[in-house]
């Protein structure tokens, strides 16, 4: 299977990564926003070609699916010029940053009959696969979850340090991953939301910290606190109260309410959850099946998004 990867960034190269791992899949090209980086990651990689303009991979025979990992603003309108160019895609979280553009998306695929799976790897990482598996089996259910969110993020640096060429967001983005998988691990969808914002960035123009509280249609809890101004350990840890046990998981890690390091290497063939979500587009494709995180099943998120952003804008009205 020849891939393109549409961004060289932080994601990107993640996503090269695994995928050098997945027999019989090959990277055809490599876009990227300068030729120079273009060039340099395709050499890297054994990328047939560099390019800065995705249209050269969608018009490439040779390519049969595109992993967008590009600034979010253009995620929506690049999916859908996939997708109509006859590409299998995935795109990174988020799907877009508003609800519409979401919804043309999942209009489109639907049309098209096309594999289009959104980056949500928490479905994937083996310490939540750990937990949905005993959800799924009966032996637990979710009390609540208290998730953090925490980056350091004054100015405009990708995960690599690097700056970057948009900016990022709390909202559409970092909440995105709970806001679903909270849906996913309760088998329930979302009732019930509410947000809070801090003050807006002067320069950046997107608020620093905020918190959302989600409750599910069977009463179940989530609280969210997400921030840019935290000095301290990086990343998200959620905490998983259930009716048996508590559970804390560090990305691909988990530990009991004790702190006692709880064994997921054997959870999925690979301790990498972007290697794992790769691995499910590319058995998607094959097998022309409907991917875990396809557009359909991640929908809810962003209308549950939608709501989050009617609220903030509401707030910000004189």
């Amino acid at each position: 299977m020849n891939i393109a990867v549409a961004g060289a960034g932080a994601f990107g190269i993640k996503h090269l990564d695994a995928l050098a791992r997945i027999d019989d899949v090959h990277v055809s090209a490599v876009i990227s926003r300068t030729l120079e980086q273009a060039q340099e990651v395709a050499e890297k990689y054994g990328a047939d070609f560099a390019s800065t303009e995705l249209e050269d991979a969608l018009r490439s025979g040779e390519v049969d699916a595109v992993i967008l990992c590009t600034p979010t603003q253009l995620h929506a309108s690049q999916a859908i010029a996939s997708l109509r160019a006859g590409k299998h895609v995935q795109v990174e979280i988020p799907l877009a940053d508003s609800l519409a553009d979401a919804n043309d998306v999942a209009r489109v695929a639907s049309q098209s009959g096309l594999v289009c799976m959104v980056g949500h790897t928490r479905r994937f990482n083996p310490s939540h696969q750990w937990v949905h598996q005993r959800i799924v089996a009966g032996e637990l259910t979710i009390q609540q979850m208290n998730v953090q969110t925490y980056f350091f993020r004054r100015t405009n640096m990708n995960a690599l340090g690097q700056p970057r060429s948009w900016v990022d967001n709390l909202l559409w983005h970092h909440a995105a991953h709970t806001i679903d998988l909270f849906a996913y691990q309760c088998g329930q969808p979302i009732e019930e939301a509410n947000v809070l914002a801090g003050p807006t960035h002067p320069v950046l123009g997107i608020p620093m910290d905020m918190s959302i509280q989600l409750r599910s249609t069977t009463g179940q809890l989530c609280t969210l606190s997400l921030s840019f101004n935290n000095e301290g350990p990086l990343g998200t840890f959620f905490r998983y109260i259930c009716d048996h046990g508590t559970y804390v998981a560090r990305y691909d890690d988990l530990v009991s309410g004790e702190d006692e390091p709880i064994d997921v290497s054997g959870v999925a063939i690979s301790m990498d959850g972007i290697e794992l979500q790769d691995r499910e587009f590319v058995r998607a494709i094959h097998e022309g099946d409907e991917p875990n995180s396809s557009i359909a099943s991640v929908l809810d998120c962003y209308r549950v998004l939608g709501e989050l952003q009617e609220q903030l804008d509401a707030k910000a009205r004189p």
